[in-house]
């Protein structure tokens, strides 16, 4: 796996919450793979994963694939996401992937997919992030 700029920053509560872990980045190509934890507590009563926690792990995909592809300069703020849920996510490993599909001046446009650890696809979702200098956002 390639080095970037997330190994050396601490996890904020939420992405631990969500047992956040890198898996694999290209950032010249805008691409990140994310792993993550779908915990029994984030079910819902018919024992699927609860679908804002979905949203929360494509949100927690997309915006780190900005901050890799610009070598930790920009750090994204969600504008809009809009997500399709394609299939219930059963409590287990859930494998976030992003790639950064135009980076402007002050937007970006992101489009992100979620699988589970047998590939079966769980959802996607494209987003607006309005990019913010890193330097300013993570004091």
């Amino acid at each position: 796996m390639v080095a970037t700029e997330l190994d050396t920053l601490t996890s904020p509560p939420c992405a631990k919450l969500l047992g956040w872990r890198l898996l694999d980045a290209n950032p010249a190509d805008g691409w990140i793979k994310i792993g993550f934890d779908g915990k029994p507590e984030f079910c819902n009563p018919a024992g699927y994963t609860q679908g804002g926690m979905l949203g929360a792990m494509l949100d927690d995909t997309m915006g780190p694939a900005v901050f890799v592809s610009t070598e930790g300069r920009l750090y994204t703020t969600t504008v809009s996401m809009t997500v399709n849920f394609l299939a219930p996510a059963k409590p287990g490993p859930i494998v976030g992937e992003a790639r950064v599909l135009q980076l402007g001046r002050t937007i970006a446009f992101i489009e992100g997919r979620l699988t589970s650890s047998d590939g079966t696809p769980l959802a996607t979702a494209s987003a607006s992030a309005r990019l913010v200098e890193a330097a300013k956002a993570l004091r």
